[in-house]
């Protein structure tokens, strides 16, 4: 029998994890559509609400009923406002080992959201799941969510090498795929233990694998 995470919201003094809902389609198509996440992730580029309404409807509830991973919508807990996104994937129950990713709104930057909403999932994992391991990859040039990965107790393990494609942008406007290496972090249950509070950070976009 398939492990899967159990369908729930999880809320921090500013935030409220949740599945996506169809409501959520165009301000993720938004989100999805900046030039940094462009550039750091694998999403389709343009990222049209074809893209969105079937990552929120068919893609992302996959996840979780697959047993791979599961998928929060970040909002703002007074505005309800989307403001990024959270993903748990390459999950091995096993080992009770998961990898997560994390993409800001670029109209929430600068507001900590992104270390706030991964400390919570963390504190959920290691307490409620029993989890023993997450891991992070940010690639080499990527200081903003390098940043995350450190503010939450993160761990850097090394470096894997050539082992992601970025993309950047060309003087007519277009994109174009750069290869560049990853930096593995972990966070284990002591690692956890030694921060009191959630922390602030400036906001980033870390490597989304899987994103269809």
């Amino acid at each position: 029998m398939t492990s899967t995470f159990p369908d729930i919201s999880i809320s921090t003094d500013r935030l409220v994890l949740r599945p996506f809902e169809e409501g959520d389609v165009p301000e993720l198509a938004d989100m999805m559509n900046d030039e940094l996440v462009t550039a750091w992730t694998s999403v389709p580029q343009p990222y049209t609400l074809d893209d969105a309404r079937a990552w929120v409807t068919r893609l992302a509830p996959a996840e979780r009923a697959e047993g791979r991973g599961i998928v929060f919508a970040i909002t703002e807990l007074l505005t309800q406002r989307l403001v990024g996104t959270v993903h748990l994937q390459n999950t091995d129950w096993r080992c009770r080992s998961t990898e997560v990713g994390y993409v800001t709104a670029p109209w929430a930057r600068g507001e900590g959201y992104a270390s706030e909403s991964v400390h919570a999932l963390a504190q959920w994992l290691f307490r409620d799941q029993k989890f023993e391991r997450i891991e992070l990859r940010t690639a080499a040039d990527n200081t903003a969510s390098q940043q995350v990965a450190q503010k939450i107790g993160g761990i850097s393990e090394g470096v894997l090498r050539n082992a992601w494609i970025a993309r950047t942008q060309t003087e007519d406007g277009s994109w174009t795929d750069i290869r560049t290496d990853l930096i593995v972090w972990s966070l284990l249950p002591e690692d956890l233990e030694d921060l009191s509070e959630p922390v602030a950070d400036g906001g980033g976009n870390a490597a989304y694998p899987d994103w269809g």
